[in-house]
């Protein structure tokens, strides 16, 4: 019973040090319901064990769970176990290379453990999602997402090769900002140093990064949200076209998401200073914009091109004409 309780309790022990980022040994005796002595022990056995427990002397010391050592147990509750179950089997199909076989390994793992009453829970989720299969889309190497991701957090240079949009090969000198995910690609915001500009790359073009050792400060970083999607959605397409929605900006955002679109302040409102808000679409023909402006649910002005404006003109003619009239019987 002894050696069941110190393993309980040490459980118990990693648990609270997860929970938060620093513990003041008293309070830690208290939730474990052991003298400090026992706490200093516990620490001691849960650094044998490879998990780095610092202690912090003085008047504000305490414990707390440092970095780079063993990864602690994770306590789930029910319903924590089976977001994560389903995510994995997400994950299993994702098109980072590297990460589905990882998520078949961690889901078996964690299915061995799984009560029968979670796995029952997860086994009906399972059964009843169809994935419905998509264009096939280039894959991400796991390592170079780790790499890009550790220069972002670290604002630490990163060196890569690079395949322009036209396959051309060549290499980049980057300060990392963030990574942005469209849910069909990834990209990475980043100051290119040869530049001295903001550029957005795909992840899927990049080649053998590496950190640099070199750190920097971004002073003014742009939005990388609406930088990636002026990327995607507007450079690539020859027509672009600005639209005067009746919304306020923040209204705006929620009824038109990044992947529709650019949103922009109106710099101009109407003369009964209503809301609005300018939105900004593109194609490579007028057919798409025209059905875009045709098919919103509000009143909307085309201010540019005027090429568009006439095309929605002459649609809306066309339908007034043939459906402003009873049918033929």
């Amino acid at each position: 019973m002894d050696v069941m309780d110190t393993a309980a309790r040490l459980l118990r022990l990693l648990s609270l040090l997860q929970a938060r980022t620093h513990w003041p040994g008293e309070e830690l005796s208290e939730r474990l319901g052991v003298t400090p002595r026992t706490v200093r022990r516990d620490v001691t056995r849960l650094r044998s064990l490879g998990y780095p427990v610092q202690a912090e002397l003085g008047t504000h010391g305490g414990y707390r769970l440092g970095a780079s050592g063993r990864l602690p147990p994770l306590l789930l509750d029910d319903d924590e176990a089976v977001a994560i179950a389903v995510g994995l089997g997400v994950a299993a199909t994702t098109a980072v290379s590297g990460v589905a076989d990882g998520a078949v390994a961690a889901l078996a793992k964690l299915d061995q453990v799984l009560p029968v009453r979670l796995r029952e829970r997860v086994s009906a989720v399972r059964a009843s999602t169809v994935q419905l299969p998509g264009p096939e889309l280039p894959r991400v190497d796991a390592d170079v997402l780790v790499v890009l991701a550790t220069g972002c957090r670290r604002t630490e240079g990163v060196r890569f090769g690079y395949l322009d949009h036209q396959g051309r090969a060549g290499e980049r000198s980057v300060e990392p900002y963030r990574i942005v995910h469209t849910g069909r690609r990834w990209y990475l915001v980043a100051r290119d140093r040869d530049r001295a500009d903001w550029r957005t790359f795909r992840v899927d073009r990049v080649r053998e990064p590496v950190l640099t050792g070199r750190h920097h400060e971004h002073t003014d970083p742009p939005d990388a949200v609406a930088m990636v999607s002026e990327g995607t959605n507007l450079a690539p397409w020859s027509i672009q076209a600005r639209l005067r929605v009746p919304f306020g900006l923040a209204e705006a955002r929620r009824r038109f998401p990044p992947s529709v679109g650019v949103l922009e302040p109106d710099g101009e409102p109407d003369e009964h200073n209503a809301p609005s808000a300018i939105l900004r679409v593109a194609a490579n023909d007028l057919g798409p914009l025209v059905s875009f402006v045709a098919g919103l649910d509000c009143e909307v002005d085309v201010l540019a091109p005027e090429e568009l404006r006439v095309a929605v003109r002459d649609h809306g003619a066309r339908l007034a004409a043939r459906h402003g009239r009873p049918p033929p019987a």
